[in-house]
């Protein structure tokens, strides 16, 4: 392709994405697989610059002057500030020339221009964030001092973690691998199975991908996996399991022994997690679609040694991963989360037999969404105690514990992982 035509294709891909409330890296996969002659040079290309401009959204808009700017505009402003072009050289990208962006309007050129004049050291503190008002001020309520340090982090770009699957490989066995093919892994400091990446690459086509010997997984869902400590032989229920990541871990701390159930509402989810099973040799685990009142799971009630609720939440702690997912929240859809998030508590809460554990888990770094939730379910159901964090983690990492709260608390500024957050409950009565 042409410099010119994979600016287009980049244009065509943020109109896209600003017009929809889909998560970015489906809409890049949706205009991608009908293409197949775009090359893989050309992919990473066009991705690379679509992805710098959802991370430097609000500081582009800014510097342009309007706070709904088109694809077009984006990209341009993006020239200026990420690779220092000057608008004679825009101009000439914006040529109108076959398959490349068409001429830029005055208006247009005259907005561009504004861009190397407009300072952001000067610019409202939540477009330095990239974050929107009404957040910032629930991470400055979370984080005090740091909130500035963990916004920036959650701006940067995410390593790629992998979690080795310990009914096939082992860590060194993947190290090795990795480095055979020139590439320098080095071990996640926390998770005994985590392998880091600094660079994200595609791994669909690796040998060790292909036989299950690693999966893609942040560091901090891994540990959240861990902390499950779903033992061989126990009776274990994912209650929201989506497309099964922790489902594959737990089902590997198991040893493929014991009863392990995986349940979602997506069918589409729950479908793309049998692949993702059989690949890594999972022979215990079970999938099932959960419907409104569901009679099965009543029947279950009391009989698991462990459940997991991963529960539906705002993102807020993947933003590296998903930048636009920032500006696709809104005011109301976290008070449907929360109500969401006490449902899913009510519904785990009487599978767990005596003795056994609950565990709440989000991708969020909102308090009201995850000490808040547990706080509020621990006053109504006085037949549950908190297991303080550093007991679970010293009884199955090896690892230091990075903290002495009761909660786990996981963040990319001060741990280098994605945010999240785990709480374990023990039923005692």
């Amino acid at each position: 392709m042409t410099p010119a035509a994979r600016l287009q294709a980049c244009i065509e891909l943020l109109d896209e994405v600003l017009d929809t409330d889909r998560p970015a890296d489906g809409v890049l996969s949706a205009y991608f697989r009908p293409r197949r002659y775009i090359g893989a040079g050309d992919r990473r290309s066009i991705s690379d610059q679509v992805w710098r401009v959802l991370r430097h959204r609000a500081r582009l808009g800014w510097s342009l002057g309007t706070d709904h700017p088109t694809g077009r505009l984006f990209i341009a402003a993006n020239l200026v500030r990420g690779e220092g072009k000057n608008i004679d050289a825009i101009m000439g990208l914006y040529s109108g020339a076959k398959n490349g962006p068409g001429t830029l309007a005055a208006h247009e050129k005259r907005m561009i221009e504004r861009v190397p004049t407009k300072d952001v050291a000067t610019a409202p503190r939540e477009v330095k964030l990239e974050c929107p008002w009404w957040l910032l001020e629930k991470f400055d309520a979370a984080f005090g001092a740091e909130a500035d340090n963990e916004l920036g982090a959650l701006d940067s770009e995410a390593a790629l973690d992998l979690r080795v699957n310990t009914l096939k490989a082992t860590r060194d066995d993947i190290v090795a691998s990795l480095k055979a093919d020139g590439r320098d892994p080095k071990p996640t400091p926390y998770s005994p199975l985590g392998v880091r990446l600094a660079a994200r690459i595609s791994l669909g086509d690796h040998a060790g991908f292909k036989d299950g010997m690693f999966e893609v997984q942040d560091e901090a869902s891994q540990l959240c996996a861990q902390l499950v400590d779903a033992k061989p032989g126990m009776n274990v229920m994912d209650l929201c399991a989506g497309a099964g990541g922790k489902t594959l871990a737990m089902a590997a701390t198991m040893q493929n022994k014991g009863r392990l159930i995986a349940c979602d509402v997506s069918v589409g989810r729950l479908e793309r997690s049998k692949l993702r099973l059989r690949r890594s040799g999972v022979h215990n685990a079970t999938l099932r679609i959960l419907e409104e009142k569901d009679k099965w799971v009543k029947r279950q009630a009391g009989t698991f040694d462990r459940v997991l609720v991963d529960a539906p939440c705002s993102g807020t702690g993947a933003w590296r991963r998903n930048p636009d997912a920032r500006w696709h929240l809104k005011p109301e859809n976290l008070e449907s989360l929360r109500t969401t998030q006490d449902s899913v508590l009510e519904q785990g809460a009487p599978l767990v037999k005596l003795g056994g554990r609950l565990i709440y888990a989000t991708c969020s770094l909102l308090p009201e969404e995850n000490t808040q939730r547990v706080e509020a379910f621990l006053a109504g159901h006085p037949a549950f105690k908190p297991v303080p964090i550093a007991e679970v983690w010293a009884s199955v990492l090896p690892t230091p514990c990075p903290t002495t709260e009761n909660f786990l608390t996981l963040t990319p500024y001060r741990y280098g992982t994605d945010g999240f957050f785990v709480a374990v409950l023990e039923r005692i009565s």
